[in-house]
C-alpha cells in the first residue's frame, strides 16, 4: 500500500466498457521517477511453456463475486477464444465522473454481474446498477466519499455490500436504497478502500491507513478487520491486524486488505495484509526503528477461523521498508492432492502454502529484483542497528509501484500473475525523485506474464509485454 495514487488500476478512458466480454481491471500503480535514467527500464525474458497449461478444476459460470468465487481463483468460463477475441468491439460505454479533488481517476476496481446487472463502485464510493444488455443505468447511490481504492461492491441475494472511506454499507439490489451503515473507523487516519466478502451471513470489511480526504500512513492509522452481521451490519467479531502499532502508535501505521478475503468449505477467512509505516523510517527513526521486529501481521497471509480465531500466518517480508505490500487476495486451490493458498505482492515473489498449517511448499521470484534485500537487514526480527549500512544511493526493484500490484488467477494447475517490471532510483531515507518523473517511468515500463506449476512452483511460460500490467490476471 502506498499513496493513495499508487493503490489502484489505472481507469479506462473514465467510462466503465462492455466488449462483447466483461473487461475487469484490478488495482494498480501509477508511476516512478525523474532519475528514470538512473534505473534503465528492463523487459522480462521469453520462457517457452515446459509443460502443458490445463484447467483442472471447474471454471464459474459468471461473475458474481469479486474474484469469480469464493477461493477467489478468478477463474470464469468464456465464449472468447484466441481466434475470435480481435473482433471484439465496444457494446456500450457509460461515464464514469469524479470531483476534481480526487487526483487518482474515477474507476479501479473489478465490477460484478448479477442477473443480468453489472453493479460497479467508483473512487468516490459511489455505486451504480447498470443493465448489462444496453448499459443503461437503472439505479445511483453517491455517497461523494473519496476512497483510496481499488473499493468495490459484493452482490449477494439481492443486497449490494460496499463501503465509503469511513463506513460498510448496504443497499437493496433492485432500487439501491440504502439497509444499514456502520461507521468501522477508529481516527481520521484511517479509511476504508477494500471490496468487501461475505460467506455465510457474515460480511467482511477492513479498516486501511490511507484516508484521501487528511492522508495516508499517519501515526495511530490502524487495521482492523470486522465481521458484521449481513442482515444489520453489527458487528459479531473484530481481529487487530498490527497490534498495538509495535510501540509508537503516535508515529506508526500499517496493515489493510485491498481486496476481498477468500473463504474455504469450512468458512475458514483467508486474507492478504499490507505493509507497515512510515515506508524506510523517519529522521528520528531511520529504517523502520520505530517498529523494531516483524511488525506482524503485515505482509502476510494469515488464516482465521468463522469466529476469528488465528489458526495461522505466514510473513513474507518481516520489517518490510519499502511498501511490499502483500495485498492480493489469497488463491485457494489445490497442489499434489492437497489444498493450498497461493499468493502473492508488491515484493514479486510467488509462493505457495499448506492450507492446513499454513507451511510453506515454494517461494518463487518473478519479474526483476535489484538492490538491498529489504535495507539489507541482517535478521527477520529486525532491531535497531541490525542493519548493513545502505548505499547512499540504488535502484531498487520491485519498486514503490512495481512487483505484482494486482490479483492472481488460478485454473486449478497452474497459477498466472502479472509482473510490472520497474526499477526506481533510492536511497536510505527513501525514493528519490518526485511524483511527475515516477509517472513518467511508469508510462515506460515494461512487464510480464508469468504462469507457474502449482505442484513444482516451476515456470512454466513466462511472456514480456511492452507496458505495465496494472490489471489483474483472470
Amino acid at each position: 500500500m502506498n499513496s493513495a495514487m499508487n493503490r489502484r488500476a489505472t481507469a479506462i478512458g473514465g467510462s466503465l466498457l462492455l466488449a462483447a466480454g466483461l473487461a475487469v481491471s484490478g488495482c494498480g500503480s501509477s508511476g516512478s521517477t525523474s532519475a528514470a535514467s538512473a534505473c534503465p527500464a528492463k523487459t522480462g525474458k521469453a520462457v517457452t511453456a515446459t509443460s502443458p497449461v490445463a484447467a483442472t478444476g471447474k471454471p464459474a459460470a459468471g461473475w458474481t463475486l469479486p474474484g469469480a468465487d469464493l477461493a477467489n481463483t478468478r477463474d470464469v468460463a468464456s465464449t472468447i477464444t484466441s481466434t475470435d477475441v480481435s473482433k471484439l468491439g465496444v457494446a456500450w460505454t457509460v461515464p464514469l465522473r469524479t470531483s476534481l479533488s480526487h487526483t487518482d481517476g474515477a474507476y479501479a476496481t473489478t465490477p460484478v454481474i448479477v442477473n443480468g446487472v453489472v453493479y460497479v463502485q467508483d473512487l468516490q464510493s459511489n455505486v451504480m446498477a447498470i443493465s448489462l444488455a444496453t448499459g443503461q443505468v437503472l439505479w445511483t447511490h453517491a455517497y461523494n466519499s473519496p476512497n483510496g481504492g481499488p473499493d468495490g461492491v459484493n452482490v449477494v441475494s439481492g443486497v449490494v455490500y460496499a463501503a465509503t472511506n469511513h463506513a460498510a454499507f448496504a443497499l437493496d439490489a433492485a432500487t439501491g436504497r440504502q439497509l444499514w451503515s456502520r461507521t468501522l473507523i477508529g481516527n481520521d487516519h484511517e479509511g476504508i478502500d477494500m471490496t468487501p466478502g461475505y460467506d455465510h451471513g457474515t460480511v467482511y470489511v477492513s479498516t486501511v491507513p490511507v484516508n484521501p480526504t487528511v492522508g495516508e500512513y499517519l501515526g495511530g492509522g490502524k487495521a482492523t478487520l470486522w465481521a458484521l452481521d449481513a442482515a444489520t451490519g453489527a458487528p459479531k467479531w473484530s481481529w487487530d491486524e498490527v497490534q498495538d502499532l509495535w510501540g509508537h502508535p503516535d508515529i506508526n501505521s500499517g496493515g489493510g486488505q485491498w481486496y476481498a478475503p477468500s473463504f474455504d468449505a469450512q468458512g475458514n477467512v483467508y486474507i492478504g495484509v499490507a505493509n507497515p509505516a512510515p515506508l524506510f523510517g523517519t529522521k528520528s527513526y531511520p529504517l523502520g526503528s520505530s517498529r523494531p521486529g516483524p511488525d506482524l501481521y503485515t505482509d502476510s497471509v494469515v488464516k482465521l477461523s468463522p469466529h476469528g480465531k488465528l489458526l495461522w500466518y505466514y510473513q513474507l517480508t518481516p520489517h518490510d521498508l519499502y511498501d511490499w505490500d502483500l495485498q492480493n487476495s489469497p488463491v485457494l486451490t489445490t497442489a499434489n492432492g492437497r489444498p493450498v493458498v497461493i499468493d502473492g505482492g508488491k515484493a514479486g515473489i510467488l509462493f505457495e502454502l499448506d492450507a492446513q498449517s499454513g507451511q510453506l511448499l515454494w517461494k518463487l521470484p518473478v519479474g526483476g529484483h535489484e538492490g538491498p534485500a529489504n535495507g539489507g537487514l541482517l535478521t527477520e526480527n529486525a532491531k535497531p542497528g541490525s542493519h548493513v549500512g545502505l548505499p547512499a544511493k540504488f535502484c531498487l526493484e520491485p519498486s514503490i509501484f512495481g512487483g505484482i500490484e494486482t490479483q492472481l488467477a488460478s485454473n486449478g494447475s497452474t497459477t498466472f500473475a502479472a509482473v510490472n517490471d520497474l526499477a526506481l532510483p533510492a536511497s536510505g531515507t527513501g525514493y528519490t525523485a518526485g511524483v511527475a518523473a515516477d509517472l513518467e517511468a511508469v508510462e515506460k515500463a515494461a512487464g510480464e506474464m508469468v504462469a507457474v506449476n502449482q505442484d513444482t512452483g516451476a515456470v512454466e511460460w513466462d511472456t514480456p509485454i511492452p507496458s505495465s500490467p496494472y490489471g489483474a490476471a483472470t
